[in-house]
């Protein structure tokens, strides 16, 4: 679901992962050059690839807000975390 509407052309998409029992992960866009195509987009584990309690996930967005305002917020809420972005994650080079 949208949680935050921002900038429709320039606002950085965070995904946020719920499991429904107040634990979370959060996705942001990988840093530009992680994909090789180049072109397609990707996406990290922004705190990490631990589950963290949703209000620390929360009171993070919340610090993105105050320093872009133009940022959107996805939730998926799904019990067993699934995401389903494995295809779309950044992989860094060795």
């Amino acid at each position: 679901m949208l949680v935050r509407r921002g900038d429709e052309d320039r606002g950085a998409i965070y995904i946020k992962i719920c499991r429904l029992d107040g634990t979370a992960l959060l996705f942001s866009p990988a840093p530009a050059g992680l994909s090789p195509q180049g072109d397609e987009r990707r996406w990290q584990a922004t705190l990490g690839e631990a589950w963290l309690s949703e209000a620390d996930v929360d009171a993070f967005l919340a610090r993105q807000i105050d320093a872009d305002c133009d940022l959107w917020v996805l939730a998926v809420e799904d019990p067993q975390g699934r995401h389903f972005l494995e295809d779309w994650l950044a992989r860094m080079r060795a």
